[in-house]
């Protein structure tokens, strides 16, 4: 039976030229979009909704091979740092469904 893998990745984002929420809001729905439509990924914002210049997203992807998985978490990093250049800072983890599982 074939595995299935998901990668989840946290972003900590930072809008250093960002003088309002609204102005963050555009920059991360602009960002948010482009994770989704050419990147296939399910993406939230789950921390500093109400902060101006920071943004912590959270991105998974799903896929039937770990590489697969890997190779489309790698095309996201490359895309944040191509996007803020000034520095982002990306965690992410693998786990199989047998991985998950096991934990009950």
């Amino acid at each position: 039976m074939a595995d299935t893998f998901v990668v989840l990745l946290r972003a900590h984002l930072t809008f250093p030229e960002s003088g309002s929420l609204k102005a963050k809001r555009a920059q991360l729905n602009s960002v948010k979009a482009h994770l989704r439509q050419r990147m296939g990924a399910s993406v939230a914002e789950v921390a500093h909704q109400d902060a101006w210049q920071r943004s912590t997203l959270a991105i998974a992807l799903a896929g039937g091979s770990a590489g697969r998985c890997e190779d489309a978490a790698d095309a996201i990093c490359r895309a944040l740092d191509a996007r803020f250049p000034q520095g982002v800072r990306i965690e992410r983890s693998l786990a199989s469904w047998s991985d998950l599982e096991a934990l009950g």
